[in-house]
């Protein structure tokens, strides 16, 4: 990112760290410009991407006054990639994001997340709520939201993923044609392939879904709270991957300000493909909700 991409104010200044969490450990960027508001933004990625995907939204937020955080979740990017399956239980990188808060001197954040990266941003806001100021879940529901017989079948791919082994060698085949097939209109393919090629980094990737989506016994639904921070709730209409109809019911979840919009054509990397009305949504949204500095 160039001083250039944020036209009209005072240039971002661009700084990274490595935040750790035990023995893992992670690689966070930091983009502030004029700062303008108190509470700083935390944008979490998913899969197969990194931080990298938000660099459409950060000059657009540096302008807007705040001061932007942007880890690696683990497993992916710059970050650790812990071999061990259990490693990615969802409660795991919710803890890393607390571990880069603290290190960001952030008591808390308006936290955007999208794929993956919403999941756990929806769990930091259920079960530390006093660290989230707004959520912005992008693609992804709220955990509790039930299962439709569409999403059923959309859900397909993450059957496929519990096969170690078999599912690392069949994406990776021919040039990863089947990645290529499979993600469509991913606007920034190589870069996430290049990420994947590293050692460990494809199967780190797909131990967020053995992990947290592998087949199990039924049984009840877990208790959670109801959210307890004003949340927005993004879908778009080309997602070949998620329901839109299951981000519609997440206001039945949240006990705050719930707001849910749609973006038009955009595929499922909503910041990606749609990045002018993503961050119209995302300004309009945190100005509405954010405290200026004095």
């Amino acid at each position: 990112m160039t001083d250039a991409d944020v036209t009209g104010a005072k240039p971002a200044r661009e700084t990274s760290r490595t935040v750790s969490n035990g023995a893992v450990e992670l690689y966070v960027a930091e983009y502030v410009g004029e700062q303008r508001h108190e509470t700083p933004v935390l944008l979490i990625h998913g899969w197969p991407d990194s931080g990298i995907l938000w660099d459409r939204q950060v000059p657009a937020l540096v302008e807007a006054g705040f001061r932007v955080i942007v880890p690696d979740q683990r497993g992916f990017g710059r970050s650790d990639r812990p071999a061990e399956v259990e490693e990615y239980v969802i409660a795991r990188p919710v803890q890393d994001m607390v571990a880069v808060l603290d290190a960001c001197d952030a008591p808390s954040a308006h936290v955007v997340g999208h794929d993956w990266g919403a999941t756990v941003a929806w769990s930091l806001a259920i079960n530390h709520p006093e660290r989230v100021r707004t959520l912005a879940a992008l693609s992804v529901p709220h955990p509790l939201v039930p299962f439709t017989v569409r999403q059923a079948e959309m859900f397909w791919y993450q059957l496929f993923y519990q096969f170690e082994g078999v599912a690392e060698a069949t994406i990776q085949a021919d040039d990863w044609a089947w990645l290529r097939w499979f993600t469509r209109n991913h606007g920034d393919l190589d870069r996430a392939i290049s990420d994947l090629s590293r050692p460990g980094a494809l199967t780190a990737s797909l131990n967020w879904a053995r992990a947290n989506l592998a087949p199990r016994m039924p049984g009840p639904a877990p208790e959670l709270p109801p959210v307890k921070v004003p949340t927005m709730g993004v879908w778009s209409t080309g997602d070949h991957h998620l329901d839109g109809d299951r981000m519609a019911q997440s206001g039945d979840f949240v006990g705050a300000p719930w707001r849910h919009e749609v973006i038009a054509d955009a595929s499922h990397w909503i910041p990606l493909d749609a990045p002018d009305q993503l961050n119209e949504l995302l300004l309009d949204w945190l100005l509405s909700n954010s405290e200026t500095q004095a």
